[in-house]
């Protein structure tokens, strides 16, 4: 797993175990002679191959056991929106709060032993089906009923399960396990970095409205480098027991051994000023230092009081801890609110000053895009800044009740914002990245090309390390590969030692390329 390394030497490789970099290079599907330039916005060509998976894609409308296997079969790029503790299986959660003694109360919520009257052993669920089916429903959105909130019992859950999500390496192997299973070949998640720590930081320097000096206090006698080696000690630990619990050192290695694994620190947004500035300073400062974090993201209900009351401050932190941090990325929950939720004005500029104040490099739900003042400019921004918008299609739906025509997902497309699919929480919202896909296409009528391109979006708006595959521009002009990759034909010749070298060099573009032989084996399929 590409995440245990805590270097800065380029890893061998990001290839199963015998494939070659040369092997990768021959599979890829010829770009066409016919493709638009780089910068053409005209609809690009599509290969005889393409055409003939959409096809069967289209001869699969009624037969719904054989489409299922054809979404699940499809590459799908990366999964860039997900929580570790949301995205871990609720059955899987339920063994770990077995094998850590914990009890189950009359909430259903596990808590710390003995088990007195009124709670239950969580081992008990193992063998009684009717206490394993009521954790499930109170642990996730199974069989939630229409009429009662979606949101608070959503983000309710998270506090019932909270204390079986600690052991964050065994929660990997499962997680990691799943992406691969779903055929995607990068994963970032979201974690919550030295928590304890960086609280009792924040607590004792005391908040100061002059961010610049707040940051000085955080950073005096060493205390918040103290704080991130806490976090990068709590990565170590954290690796290792995902390399035993994954057998990734046996002669059978689980599936998820080799997905490349990037982490995104979480920011609780509903705290205060003062931890809130704390925690995106950790996690912006650890991104600097340890190359397994990638990015800082705000998390927490969007629509609580401290985060609606705080929202401006938290972006104008945002903005002065990015200069500081320029290497750290930058992704935010914005605009994950719908009418109803909160007062219509709350509606007006989250996205914006995420984008314009903050910065994001990519925004997480954009749900309420059409209600922001002069949507249409800023969605025009986005696309012209390449700010990718990340949709978790289930998780809108059953917290906001957003679906179908009424979420902004076209909106996004039209003006050329680049999307990409997430699963936000799939093990609370009981679904996985297939069925994501497997919406789209149905509910935005999308063929192949388009499906095939959302996956290629989701690997190139990664934040992967290394240059793209793609040339500047290849979005709208057909994912045309860069010059050293260019003129290889690949699929029918061998790559030039200039292709092989780039790859070798970027990790980006080799799990690209990765993708790429991977779509050239599901579209022989349908020949």
């Amino acid at each position: 797993m590409i995440s245990t390394i805590r270097t800065a030497h380029r890893p061998k490789s990001l290839l199963p175990a015998g494939l070659g970099v040369v092997a990768v290079l021959s599979l890829l599907p010829a770009v066409p002679a016919t493709a638009a330039p780089v910068g053409d916005a005209s609809p690009r060509a599509v290969t005889q191959a393409e055409r003939r998976t959409a096809a069967y894609l289209d001869s699969l409308r009624n037969k719904p056991e054989r489409l299922k296997a054809f979404f699940k079969a499809l590459p799908k790029g990366g999964d860039l929106h997900n929580h570790l503790s949301g995205a871990a299986e609720t059955e899987f959660l339920i063994k770990l709060a077995g094998e850590k003694g914990l009890c189950i109360d009359a909430t259903m919520t596990a808590v710390a032993p003995p088990c007195g009257p009124g709670k239950r052993p969580a081992v008990d669920a193992q063998t009684d089906a009717v206490l394993r089916q009521q954790i499930v429903r109170a642990w996730s959105m199974q069989d939630f009923p229409s009429d009662q909130s979606g949101h608070d019992h959503f983000f309710d859950t998270f506090g019932k399960f909270s204390l079986a999500t600690w052991d964050r390496g065994k929660l990997l192997a499962d997680v990691a396990d799943t992406v691969v299973e779903q055929n995607q070949f990068y994963l970032e998640t979201m974690v919550t970095p030295a928590s304890d720590s960086a609280r009792k930081l924040a607590d004792a320097v005391g908040y100061d409205a002059d961010l610049a000096a707040f940051h000085r206090k955080l950073l005096a006698d060493g205390k918040l480098d103290r704080v991130v080696d806490d976090a990068v000690k709590e990565a170590d630990d954290a690796n290792a027991q995902f390399r035993v619990a994954a057998h990734c050192d046996t002669p059978r290695p689980d599936p998820g051994c080799r997905l490349p694994v990037r982490w995104i620190s979480q920011v609780s947004r509903g705290s205060t000023p003062a931890r809130v500035f704390t925690q995106m300073a950790v996690g912006m400062r650890l991104a600097e230092r340890d190359p397994r974090f990638v990015a800082v993201n705000l998390v927490q209900p969007e629509d609580g009081e401290s985060a609606l009351a705080n929202y401006s401050l938290q972006m104008r932190m945002l903005n002065y801890l990015r200069g500081q941090y320029p290497d750290a990325h930058l992704t935010l929950h914005a605009g994950e609110l719908a009418p109803g939720l909160v007062k219509p004005e709350d509606l007006t500029f989250h996205i914006r000053e995420a984008v314009l104040v903050a910065g994001a490099e990519r925004i997480g739900h954009g749900v309420d895009l059409v209600h922001e003042d002069d949507w249409r400019q800023l969605a025009r921004t986005m696309a012209r800044r390449n700010v990718a918008v990340e949709v978790p299609f289930s998780s809108n739906k059953q917290i906001l009740g957003i679906a179908g025509d009424d979420h902004p997902f076209n909106a996004y497309r039209r003006y050329g914002v680049p999307v990409v699919l997430s699963t936000d929480d799939p093990g609370v919202s009981r679904i996985d990245i297939s069925h994501e896909y497997q919406y789209a296409a149905r509910t935005y009528d999308l063929g192949y090309t388009e499906l095939k391109d959302l996956a290629r979006a989701s690997l190139e708006y990664a934040f992967r390390n290394g240059r793209s595959l793609w040339a500047t521009g290849s979005a709208p002009s057909g994912y045309r590969p860069v010059a050293a990759c260019r003129s290889d034909r690949p699929g029918t010749d061998h790559p030039s030692a200039r292709c092989a070298r780039y790859l070798a060099d970027n990790p980006k573009a080799a799990t690209e390329w990765l993708q790429e032989t991977a779509f050239a084996t599901f579209e022989s399929r349908h020949r």
